[in-house]
């Protein structure tokens, strides 16, 4: 099976001003193509991409700021991943090559600081993905899926909107309990941005990375119907975005952004690490019962999307009208489009999603490629088989 070590944090402590510590938490990459902005433009030093997505790809992503007592908690994380015992690969070349250049002798750590002062008015919680793997982890025998955990119960409160951006969008499993949520609230919309186009544009690699959205999205369109909008970005070049974020928004309540993707891997099979926050104060702006850094993140994202100035966030707080605005730019995007891009490009970056279309001889020969590789399942054998988490 193929895995990752997906986790992406960085932390800047301080032998003096422990209220300066932070820790940076989220989806970017410290690598070549991630270094973007809101224009989205891409990176002037991009890495390989189908060529559908430019020679700079455009990128979009999202990390968050961490201050206070939870930058001790994400240190624990790297403390524990640091001083895992476990080789690096079990490929034998590999090990061969650390084992001479001596890459498997990592030095001690210094012993960690005390935990920053409280700050600010927010709750937070880090959420984890270890796999069930042989021998365990020191620190998660039996592996950890807080990720899903987190995302289930979460997901059997909402009641008015969804919103969530991500990179992939597989797996029927993961994906029931949002399609639970949305048969359970008549009243719950969900939005989705996710990338175009895949990452992967091979004969076989594409095909793979796309059979289990074909099945999530229809999942999702059978239980909520118009209440499901899915949609993917463009900059105002006409490129598309390649939407790498991992970010779901519940009821302006609860909000979480991190390096896990919905898909099964994320959620039981690599090592994954996100934040969730739960903001103490109540946002003042109706509809009543939204909290401060849950709605403003939304807005902040929407409006992008929207090209909405700042001063007209406002009007995407209530939830019917933040998802009519996002299918009314959308509608007039993909029309202009058709109509030969005439006139004017009308403001806004969304398009609507194009069904993923596979042929049965595609899926016949992705499968296996898809079950084994790009969506592994890493939950213990009960689990597996009872389908929970």
């Amino acid at each position: 099976m193929g895995g990752s070590h997906h986790q992406k944090f960085v932390i800047l402590r301080h032998d003096e001003g422990p209220e300066r510590d932070v820790a940076f938490v989220g989806g970017i990459d410290l690598c070549h193509s991630r270094r973007d902005d809101a224009a989205h433009e891409g990176d002037p030093q991009p890495a390989p991409m189908p060529g559908v997505y430019g020679p700079r790809p455009p990128w979009h992503d999202v990390q968050v700021a961490i201050q206070g007592p939870a930058v001790a908690q994400v240190e624990q994380v790297f403390c524990e991943r640091w001083e895992d015992p476990a080789p690096e690969t079990r490929d034998p070349l590999r090990r061969l090559r650390d084992r001479l250049g001596r890459l498997d002798d990592a030095p001690p750590l210094p012993r960690p600081g005390p935990p920053p002062p409280r700050t600010g008015h927010h709750h937070v919680q880090l959420l984890r993905t270890y796999p069930a793997r042989r021998g365990g982890y020191p620190f998660a025998p039996e592996g950890e899926r807080s990720i899903a955990h987190a995302y289930r119960k979460v997901l059997a409160r909402a009641g008015k909107l969804i919103y969530l951006e991500d990179q992939y969008l597989w797996s029927t499993d993961v994906i029931e309990p949002f399609a639970r949520a949305l048969e359970r609230e008549p009243e719950l919309r969900m939005v989705v941005v996710v990338p175009r186009h895949p990452d992967q544009d091979g004969w076989l690699a594409g095909p793979a990375s796309l059979i289990g959205r074909v099945d999530a999205l229809r999942r999702l369109l059978t239980a909520g119907g118009d209440r499901v909008a899915v949609y993917d970005l463009e900059n105002h070049q006409g490129t598309p975005v390649y939407v790498h974020a991992k970010v779901c928004v519940v009821d302006d309540v609860w909000a979480t952004v991190g390096s896990d993707n919905v898909n099964l891997r994320s959620w039981t099979y690599d090592s994954e690490l996100s934040c969730a926050v739960l903001d103490e104060r109540e946002d003042p702006r109706p509809p009543a019962g939204g909290r401060r850094f849950a709605r403003d993140l939304r807005l902040s994202l929407m409006g992008e999307h929207l090209d909405l100035p700042a001063d007209r966030l406002d009007e995407l707080c209530d939830p019917v009208a933040a998802f009519e605005a996002f299918a009314r730019s959308a509608r007039d995007l993909e029309s202009w489009h058709e109509n030969g891009r005439e006139g004017s490009r009308p403001p806004g970056r969304l398009r609507p999603h194009p069904a993923p279309r596979l042929s049965h001889a595609q899926k016949l020969m992705a499968l296996p490629l898809y079950r084994l590789a790009v969506d592994p399942d890493g939950r213990p054998p009960a689990l597996r088989r009872t389908r929970g988490f």
